[in-house]
């Protein structure tokens, strides 16, 4: 972080300490999932996991490739006070007669999943096998944007929110909370029924901007959307008020209660968070949902890119050393990743990774600076679809099959979810800047699939190998 205090570093080490002692034994590999909203997080964990458990045929992920993973297994996870993620349910799901797909991650959770192989060297191999912990961590990609929080006051959070709101498309979203915004007054005495209108209708402004029609990204504070059991707690009642970003509050005001609870916020929520599972992480994938922010226009991917950017600043990145060992790891691989890159044809692959590089750009420019290793790709950790061509009007389009699910309508059809359906997803362009400026709105067609019938098989996957590869490989050598 940018300010990080004694204690908070005093935390970071205690933390460092304890993954290392814990992989005196056996090395452990954290690894964090996150994405923004409908990104597909609990998806690709379950789909690596499936993969590995299953000894998937992954041409690209050199060490299963090579036989050289004799067993993969899953065993409890070492954070007693963390949630297990509920990867046989998620299978079973997927699996079962109706095919439906695993709820979003509305928690963070935990799996460990330990790996047996044979090292890659002559001399490794002469002491024989190697194991490897996977401590997979999946969390709310809401939660991630709360990180910025960390180094900004109340006024400065309220100064920045009020002001972003005001700008085009945000400003029609937050019409009913700017309303009640222009009739509060800061410095005027604290009024409980103020503060609990005003964090309704501030989420109500949140809920509005993570719309599919507008499908924005930069939306803290993250848990607005997602409260769990603190709804109704004082801990989410609070919004912006409209102030200056050095204002100050006198005792007993409005602006006093606000700064109080959003403080309460970030010392209760956010730090706790940060420190206890997110400065621990030593590699890191974020799932991108590029294609809906590309069909909303120009304004979501301006957010998208923002939001990515404000995130990447709150990383613990750069490469490890002896220090780090013991002072708290370091992430030192971070995967972008377009996810449901089976939603568009194999052809425009490449395109989505150059738009996504590019969204990252500035972002990924800081992580490398720090010493971290960067990868894009575009994937889908479970493929829904095949690729077909239709020839229409003598040109053949190059199209996806699948089967939509029940109540998707296409071209005026509604569908029962059982029925096959060819769709032409549009065309991404080749120069990525004409992406970023716009003019995609409502070019792109995207219809949601019901997930593949398997039989038994494994899952059919997009570059999952070449994201295991990344996120992992090294460590079996």
């Amino acid at each position: 972080m940018k300010r990080t205090s004694f204690i908070d570093g005093a935390r970071i080490a205690a933390g460092g300490l304890k993954d290392f002692a814990s992989g005196l034994s056996t090395p452990t590999l954290r690894l964090g999932v996150t994405g923004l909203a409908r990104a597909g997080k609990t998806v690709f964990i379950t789909a690596l996991v499936h993969a590995l458990l299953n000894q998937t045929r992954l041409p690209l992920f050199d060490a299963q490739a090579q036989g050289r993973i004799t067993r993969a297994y899953l065993e409890p996870q070492p954070d007693d006070d963390l949630p297990r993620f509920a990867y046989e349910d998620h299978v079973a799901r997927l699996t079962a007669k109706e095919r439906t797909w695993p709820e979003s991650t509305r928690r963070i959770s935990q799996l460990r999943l330990t790996l047996d192989y044979t090292p890659q060297g002559l001399i490794a191999r002469s002491f024989g096998r190697d194991r490897l912990h996977v401590d997979i961590v999946d969390y709310p990609g809401e939660w991630l944007l709360d990180l910025p929080l960390l180094n900004l006051s109340y006024a400065q959070w309220s100064a920045e929110t009020v002001a972003s709101s005001r700008r085009k498309p945000r400003d029609a979203l937050a019409r009913d909370w700017h309303g009640l915004l222009s009739s509060l007054d800061p410095l005027g005495s604290a009024n409980e029924h103020d503060a609990v209108k005003a964090a309704e209708l501030f989420t109500a402004y949140l809920a509005r901007c993570r719309g599919g029609d507008v499908s924005l990204s930069a939306l803290p504070p993250g848990r607005f959307l997602m409260p769990g059991d603190l709804a109704g707690s004082p801990l989410l009642t609070f919004a912006a008020l409209d102030v200056a970003p050095d204002a100050d509050f006198p005792r007993g005001s409005l602006g006093a209660l606000m700064a109080r609870r959003y403080d309460s916020y970030v010392a209760k929520i956010v730090r706790p968070f940060f420190f206890g599972h997110f400065a621990r992480l030593d590699r890191q994938i974020v799932l991108v949902d590029a294609l809906s922010a590309l069909n909303a226009g120009p304004d979501a991917v301006r957010d998208l890119q923002k939001a990515l950017t404000d995130v990447l600043a709150s990383f613990r990145q750069g490469a490890n050393s002896w220090a780090s060992t013991f002072f708290g790891h370091r992430i030192d691989r971070i995967l972008f990743a377009a996810a449901k890159a089976d939603l568009i044809h194999h052809s425009s692959h490449d395109r989505l990774e150059a738009i996504l590089e590019l969204i990252v750009k500035d972002a990924a420019a800081r992580a490398e600076f720090s010493g971290a290793e960067i990868d894009i790709a575009a994937l889908a950790a479970i493929r829904a679809t095949r690729e077909a061509t239709i020839r229409q009007k003598g040109e053949d389009l190059a199209c996806i099959a699948g089967i939509p699910e029940k109540g998707e309508t296409i071209g005026g059809e509604t569908f029962n979810g059982e029925t096959e359906a060819a769709i032409f997803p549009g065309d991404l362009p080749a120069n990525p800047e004409e992406a970023l400026r716009g003019g995609l709105e409502g070019a792109l067609h995207f219809v949601k699939f019901r997930p593949p019938l398997t039989a038994g098989r494994s899952f059919p996957h997009i570059r999952l190998d070449r994201a295991l590869e990344f996120l992992l490989g090294d460590r079996f050598s």
